[in-house]
């Protein structure tokens, strides 16, 4: 019986783990892999104290640090499927049939972006395909991209985009984009902006990094092309959290309901972070923040 079962390897998880070694807490950290889903970011240049650091290099260094703190146990490439509330706390099942017992969790299991399912979108991820313009938008000063996505996350990718790049399309399916209206005002008077819509993005195509994309024009029936340097998918996410469906309290976007002040659940011995909970920014420092908050909060509950 562990004391607390830590779930995800990004970095909300691998701050929890080094926080847990640090209290001495009886912990396992279970990861299908490290890094979350900033580790296909070509350039990450918000990451606290480090100006600039690729998203497969800050994996290596989460799970160098992780690894480096002793007293916490790590089971790398597993994948947790379900989560059962017992006597006296929790088991934990494993895709590979492992089982572990424990008297808290912490859930950092993070969110996977809704994808267009199209040829290329796979292909050129990392390679000009991006998923995060909070991360990204840097990357592409002085170049033309595309943002596909009409509700507030696209017209928010379009913002953070202003500073950076010289031509912005906005790819909206339906016949205006939708959201909030500051910013989508902000947006539709920007000189660098064209808004495109009623089209479905049907390919994205380049060389070693992406050129242009493919889309059919609902408005006149003709398949037309773009080029660009980048393209930004900006359709929304989906939390990981089904496996603790029917134990704790969600959303009606699926996301796990915490008090923001401990970051735990409705279930007094689950505590959620990271993209996987309400929280309303979804960034890597807040990530690691909150999952220290909450292993502190853990700690004074194992003390009491």
């Amino acid at each position: 019986m562990y004391d607390l079962i830590i779930v995800g390897g990004g970095p909300a998880g691998v701050s929890a783990g080094i926080y847990a070694a640090r209290k001495k807490i009886n912990a396992l950290l279970i990861a299908e892999s490290f890094g979350g889903q900033s580790v296909v970011s070509m350039d990450i240049q918000n990451w606290i104290g480090t100006p600039s650091i690729s998203g497969y290099d800050l994996a290596k260094a989460l799970e160098t640090h992780l690894k480096s703190m002793e007293g916490i146990e790590l089971l790398e490439g597993e994948r947790v499927e379900k989560i059962e509330k017992q006597a006296g706390g929790f088991k934990i099942s494993t895709k590979s049939g492992k089982t572990f017992e424990t008297r808290f969790i912490l859930l950092a299991a993070g969110s996977r972006r809704r994808r267009l399912g199209i040829p290329g979108e796979d292909k050129y991820d990392g390679k000009g395909v991006v998923f995060c313009s909070t991360c990204d938008a840097p990357i592409f000063k002085d170049k033309e991209v595309a943002v596909v996505g009409g509700g507030n996350a696209g017209l928010e990718s379009v913002v953070d985009l202003f500073p950076y790049a010289k031509k912005i399309y906005l790819i909206v399916r339906s016949e205006a984009p939708k959201g909030d209206p500051v910013t989508l005002e902000k947006v539709t008077s920007h000189k660098n902006v064209e808004i495109i819509t009623q089209a479905d993005v049907q390919e994205i195509f380049g060389e070693q990094f992406v050129t242009g994309m493919k889309y059919m024009d609902r408005k006149d029936g003709q398949a037309k092309e773009l080029k660009v340097d980048g393209v930004f998918v900006e359709i929304g996410s989906l939390p990981n959290s089904d496996l603790a469906k029917g134990l704790v309290n969600m959303n009606d976007r699926g996301e796990i309901m915490v008090d923001h002040k401990t970051e735990q659940s409705s279930d007094p011995g689950i505590w959620v972070v990271g993209d996987v909970s309400d929280v309303l920014y979804k960034q890597n420092n807040i990530s690691a923040g909150d999952a220290i908050k909450a292993v502190l909060n853990i700690y004074d509950r194992l003390m009491k």
